[in-house]
């Protein structure tokens, strides 16, 4: 949590000196919740990875994408600017609602990593529960 707050701050600042550079990159990402279908929907701007490289898995109810996005190697090279980042990463969405993981489907197209959770079904109307009896035994 420390980590994420200065690297929140040294993207506000814009002040290297203040707070280290974060380190490996960091996709964006985007959460939205859908009623129909009922479902929770993640976009991550992944560009320039193969999606065949990109783990995805629903763990006790937090989705987990991870990668790695690599700088091609090159004969010598002389950088007069660099923004992009490269290196491995990890995201981690707490999902506040139960899902099935079973059905989810996951979908790249232009760069963005879409993956789509259907909603748990919820009992629709009251559920009358049986009592046995636990005499005669």
């Amino acid at each position: 949590m420390k980590s994420e707050m200065e690297e929140l701050f040294a993207d506000l600042c814009q002040v290297p000196r203040l707070v280290a550079r974060r380190a490996g990159f960091r996709p964006a990402l985007d959460v939205y919740r859908t009623d129909d279908p009922p479902a929770v929907t993640i976009v991550l701007e992944l560009a320039g990875i193969d999606p065949d490289e990109v783990e995805v898995a629903v763990v006790d109810g937090i989705l987990v994408v991870r990668g790695r996005r690599a700088r091609k190697a090159r004969e010598q090279r002389l950088y007069q600017h660099i923004e992009l980042d490269y290196g491995a990463f990890e995201r981690r969405v707490q999902l506040n609602e139960p899902v099935d993981s079973e059905g989810a489907k996951a979908t790249y197209e232009n760069g963005l990593l879409s993956i789509q959770l259907p909603l748990a079904r919820k009992a629709v109307g009251p559920v009358r529960v049986a009592i046995e009896s636990g005499e005669g035994e």
